[in-house]
């Protein structure tokens, strides 16, 4: 498969649930998604939320994507047109939005994701638009069909519209967001009660949707877990806590006497 194909192929790739799994981005040297690519993962997360990307180091991230062969989805920092349309044009696969609490959240972002009965502005001078090669309604209708739209419940407002979040036509699934809610909650960790039941909360509600739920694990051992509940992709930590993981366990088994 080529690496356009294998772009364009992760909207369908959500919508059938598949499992796959990725990992954030933090380190805007692309590197870190070649990488990601080269051992074979689904996708990335670029973080532009809490990573430092700005839309030049996008560009470049999303340049590594298409030549590792991996989608690139960008978590925009805020659910806004601008952001979003940033990312589009430098051809990401997909948008991860955070602090998605209603059902106009939803629809703003999908149509933030849409040209035809959407809002996003269109170029065909990008690298989403084959700069100039794709003629304009074949470009429209090819992306509107491949862009993934993914939601992030992240905030206790959200878990009383969800089942409305999840009902808008065009979102292709949604993230479960455990840290902020745990910090939202004040509770001790994400495995407190009240978290739990909000992550339990979301699962059902997309159940009854059939819509896929995402979430972000530590570790290959939280896998099963979340498959019971019925998780179909999973963000694997990011590079720079599997740098940091690789680089305390060398740390502490690489030791010098006297040292």
């Amino acid at each position: 498969m080529s690496a356009q194909a294998r772009v364009s192929s992760l909207r369908e790739r959500v919508n059938r649930h598949d499992l796959m799994r990725g990992s954030f981005v933090k380190f805007t040297d692309p590197s870190s998604v070649e990488i990601f690519g080269g051992v074979g993962f689904d996708f990335v997360v670029i973080d532009q939320e809490h990573g430092v990307f700005d839309r030049a180091a996008i560009n470049m991230s999303l340049l590594a994507s298409r030549a590792a062969n991996i989608p690139g989805i960008v978590r925009v920092p805020q659910l806004r047109s601008d952001a979003i349309l940033s990312a589009l044009d430098c051809g990401a696969a997909g948008i991860l939005a955070p602090h998605v609490n209603t059902a106009e959240d939803a629809r703003a972002l999908v149509a933030a994701c849409r040209y035809r009965n959407g809002h996003r502005g269109f170029s065909g001078v990008t690298r989403a638009g084959g700069y100039g090669a794709n003629a304009m309604w074949s470009q429209i209708d090819a992306s509107d069909a491949s862009i993934a739209v993914i939601a992030m419940i992240e905030d206790p407002a959200a878990l009383d519209n969800v089942a409305d979040i999840l009902a808008v036509d065009g979102l292709d699934a949604v993230f479960i967001g455990r840290g902020d809610l745990t910090v939202a909650f004040n509770a001790p960790s994400r495995n407190d009660q009240i978290v739990v039941q909000a992550v339990d909360r979301i699962f059902d509600a997309a159940r009854r949707q059939n819509k896929p739920v995402w979430v972000m694990i530590d570790s290959p051992e939280e896998v099963a877990p979340f498959l019971a509940r019925g998780a179909t992709a999973f963000i694997v930590s990011s590079d720079q806590s599997l740098l940091r993981k690789a680089a305390a366990d060398i740390a502490l088994k690489v030791r010098f006497s006297g040292g």
